[in-house]
């Protein structure tokens, strides 16, 4: 690789650096190809982009932004994942292989300048997707109105049923 292609690769992972809320880092060394490109389409319907990644550029690529604290963690053969929409959703994709895949390992990862172990990736795995988080909030907004509702239309409901239960008993007398 030349000065320029390294360059130009730095530009790029600067980019993803700064655009991408959370990185996942990973080890595959001793993953077959077929796997990997298994693993590749898994992330791709994800909304995932999973890069392998020179630990020197990467380096380079993050010096001076929130993601320097991966520096630590880049020794070995290492690919990064990211998704520019869903922090969570690269971790939830590299933990599931990491399961399935013996030598495909999470190190760790960041989000929003944090270092995360392994452990740290698992809670970020758990976290709710931008979709369920517009739901809940949206059920959350519903609620109070729908409730008031509710409440308003109790009391008339209420004297039409105590009304019904006259009318019939005074026909009931009147046969």
């Amino acid at each position: 690789m030349n000065r320029v292609q390294k360059d130009t690769q730095i530009k790029y992972l600067k980019e993803v650096v700064e655009v991408a809320p959370s990185l996942v880092l990973i080890d595959f060394k001793g993953v077959d190809v077929e796997t990997i490109t298994r693993i590749r389409r898994e992330f791709r319907e994800a909304n995932c982009e999973y890069k392998v990644i020179k630990n020197t550029l990467l380096a380079n690529a993050v010096t001076d932004t929130p993601a320097e604290v991966l520096k630590p963690l880049l020794h070995g053969p290492v690919a990064i994942a990211y998704s520019k929409e869903d922090p969570a959703a690269p971790a939830r994709v590299a933990l599931k292989n990491d399961k399935e895949v013996e030598s495909f390992e999470v190190k760790g990862g960041c989000i929003d300048g944090d270092l995360l172990d392994k452990e740290g990736v698992v809670t970020l795995s758990k976290m709710p997707s931008k979709q369920e988080l517009r739901a809940t909030l949206l059920a959350t907004m519903l609620a109070v109105p729908q409730g008031l509702l509710r409440l308003m239309l109790a009391a008339p409901q209420r004297m039409l049923l105590v009304l019904d239960a006259k009318k019939r008993q005074m026909e009931e007398t009147n046969e």
